[in-house]
């Protein structure tokens, strides 16, 4: 039988398989696809320096923690573009979520799904606004990159406002600044797609 250690160091391995899960957005400045956990540690650090701008009263730390187990299924799930809707992703989450915070010791992998289920429910201002700098994060990489991944994966702009809509809900300046910025790549043409 495992001890708590082992177990600890099995799961904090395991989350090197996030390094392996490719998403659609590309860093900025490079030619390769960005992988889930810096997606994860780069969205942590945004929220951490948008926090004042929410709607809400949001603890940081919460918020930070909720950033930090959002993505871990995609280990076995997969990255999926939140553009496309996709039958079963939520039940491939979920036992997903179970089975990797399940290589913890009880009490800590218990913790760690409730957090994930916090963020994935939304009913929290930290989740939400978790949720919101989730969805900040692609379309900031977009941005700064012609519109990289809306332009591969044929994103009409109508989806990209409708989608990210959230970031406004959370944080109305920033959605009223980034709104901005991204109708001005429409009217630069980086929308090939317009429906």
């Amino acid at each position: 039988m495992k001890n708590d250690f082992e177990r600890i160091f099995e799961f904090t391995i395991e989350l090197d398989r996030l390094k392996a899960i490719l998403r659609k957005t590309k860093p900025s400045g490079l030619d390769r696809y960005e992988n889930t956990a810096e997606h994860s540690w780069q969205v942590c650090l945004l929220a951490l320096t948008l926090t004042e701008h929410s709607v809400w009263p949001v603890d940081p730390a919460r918020v930070v923690e909720l950033l930090l187990v959002h993505d871990i299924p995609e280990i076995d799930a997969g990255d999926q573009i939140v553009y496309a809707v996709s039958d079963g992703v939520q039940e491939n989450e979920r036992a997903a979520a179970e089975r990797i915070f399940g290589l913890l010791p009880e009490q800590q992998g218990e913790r760690l799904l409730s957090l994930w289920n916090e963020f994935t429910l939304r009913q929290t201002a930290e989740a939400r606004f978790a949720y919101a700098m989730d969805r900040l994060m692609p379309v900031l990489h977009n941005i700064y990159n012609n519109g990289q991944s809306w332009q591969e994966n044929h994103i009409p702009l109508k989806k990209v406002l409708s989608v990210n809509s959230v970031i406004g809900d959370t944080c109305p300046e920033v959605w009223l600044h980034i709104k901005a910025r991204v109708q001005e790549l429409a009217a630069n043409g980086f929308f090939s797609h317009q429906g």
